[in-house]
């Protein structure tokens, strides 16, 4: 495989030259980072622009338009937040509970003076969504299962709420145990990343059970 850098970044996706140079220095900050705190696996790190911000960067086209809050969760490294942040979405909150991880999004924000929220906190605990705003834009990458994530972000959603995740190879298997519990519209995008996964957009989230009890 060639190698895949920000040369190849630039050609592939529509960013300014000042965008592509603060991604190559949150991209040097993470290679400086990751011994210390593993923020992405030994694997992918030598293909860092392919595997992880390429493959952040194309919700940039999946994002309608919003007025409220982006949030991110389980930022982890900043995959997909904040590459998307960096390249000019506004109000990203980025939820992580690890707080080494929240030390190293800091200094990538402040290093590439991009205006981002960190909170450390975890989703799912009682009040642990108490200080975040409403979320018009939600987004996670490699969390845990379809089923399993709507549940850690329904304290976040409303009626306006569109849900953007990532997911990999077993995205229908996800998607057929999620409808059994969960009732969304669904928007499906091929990954230009990951040919075996797909960008699932979500609207109009309901819990089955939600919605017997209202009839």
């Amino acid at each position: 495989m060639s190698l895949y850098g920000v040369e190849e970044f630039a050609r592939d996706v529509d960013v300014s030259r000042e965008t592509c140079e603060r991604l190559e220095q949150y991209a040097n900050l993470l290679r400086c980072w990751n011994p210390r705190i593993n923020l992405v696996s030994r694997e992918s790190i030598d293909d860092l622009w392919r595997r992880h911000l390429v493959d952040s960067a194309q919700l940039h086209e999946v994002i309608m338009s919003y007025d409220g809050a982006l949030i991110d969760v389980g930022s982890g490294a900043g995959f997909p937040g904040m590459v998307l942040a960096i390249m000019g979405l506004p109000n990203v909150h980025l939820v992580e509970s690890n707080l080494r991880k929240c030390t190293f999004l800091r200094e990538v924000a402040r290093q590439t003076k991009c205006v981002v929220t960190v909170h450390n906190i975890r989703l799912g605990k009682e009040n642990s969504a108490h200080d975040l705003p409403k979320a018009e834009i939600i987004t996670a990458r490699a969390v845990t299962q379809l089923v399993n994530l709507l549940g850690i972000v329904s304290t976040l959603v409303y009626d306006r709420t569109c849900c953007v995740f990532h997911k990999g190879s077993r995205v229908d298997e996800e998607l057929k145990v999620a409808r059994g519990e969960w009732r969304f519209d669904l928007e499906r995008f091929a990954s230009k990343s990951d040919p075996s996964g797909a960008i699932l957009k979500l609207s109009h989230m309901r819990r089955h059970q939600d919605i017997r009890g209202e009839e």
